[in-house]
């Protein structure tokens, strides 16, 4: 029984031509019906040699997904590169500069009583103003040195370096007033804190400037305050005598500048 079944089949699938199957045209499947009916199959995909070495060639000329990173890698290293260079407009280092020597004295009546018989030694530093004594380079000397004293309350000082060219050997004297808006959250008269920079010290935007002692407060008021720094090149000190942080007292100030050998 099972065989008569099984020669029926084959004798109706040898009937079947290819019109009844008109999506099928290969000689393939004529010479073999039972290919043809597997595929027909939908659920199935063919692919033909042609197009496999098409595929073929697509995936050799594809690129591969580690180039990119590599060109990123390579970006990544241009821009590290460029980073590294320095910029026209950044500002260039100044040349080094010995540190100040300081020291004080409790010659405080001694020092008031010479500078009041010598002219332009005793001046007022009114509440809210910096003073700066200009004192330029000389060649017959190789030092700048200065002493001061102040009444009854301290002062800010700093000492800081102009290196442009000298264009005058006169020592002049500067007065910068505060502005108004200027923060004011500073109390009457606050104890100065060691290590303390004073809060009413102005950046300079002057890029030829070098900084030799940093504004603090000075216990001027309760000894002399005396110091020297020897000539780095040619160029202007500047003696800054800060009393910016004070809104209310002025301060009488005893100070002398003078060169050495």
């Amino acid at each position: 029984m099972e065989k008569l079944e099984t020669s029926e089949l084959q004798s109706r699938l040898s009937s079947l031509s290819v019109s009844s199957f008109p999506g099928v045209t290969s000689k393939h499947c004529e010479a073999n019906p039972l290919n043809r009916l597997q595929s027909t199959d939908l659920s199935r995909t063919v692919i033909h040699p042609d197009s496999q070495a098409d595929m073929d060639g697509n995936r050799e000329s594809a690129p591969s997904p580690e180039e990119p990173s590599a060109s990123l890698g390579k970006t990544e290293a241009g821009d590290s590169q460029e980073s590294s260079t320095s910029h026209p407009g950044e500002k260039k280092a100044l040349p080094p500069m010995k540190a100040a020597s300081t020291w004080t004295s409790a010659a405080l009546k001694e020092l008031k009583t010479k500078l009041r018989q010598e002219k332009d030694c005793v001046v007022t530093v009114y509440r809210g103003d910096t003073m700066s004594v200009h004192v330029p380079t000389v060649p017959e000397a190789k030092h700048v040195c200065w002493e001061f004293a102040t009444d009854g309350y301290d002062i800010g000082f700093g000492v800081y370096f102009d290196w442009s060219p000298v264009t005058s050997r006169a020592i002049t004297v500067h007065i910068s007033e505060s502005s108004d808006d200027e923060d004011e959250d500073d109390d009457l008269e606050v104890p100065p804190v060691p290590g303390d920079v004073e809060k009413g010290s102005k950046s300079v935007a002057n890029s030829n400037l070098g900084e030799i002692l940093p504004v603090y407060r000075q216990d001027s008021h309760l000894a002399v305050q005396s110091g020297s720094h020897e000539f780095p090149g040619e160029g202007t000190y500047q003696l800054k005598f800060d009393n910016s942080y004070s809104l209310w007292r002025n301060k009488t100030l005893y100070y002398r500048v003078y060169y050495s050998a």
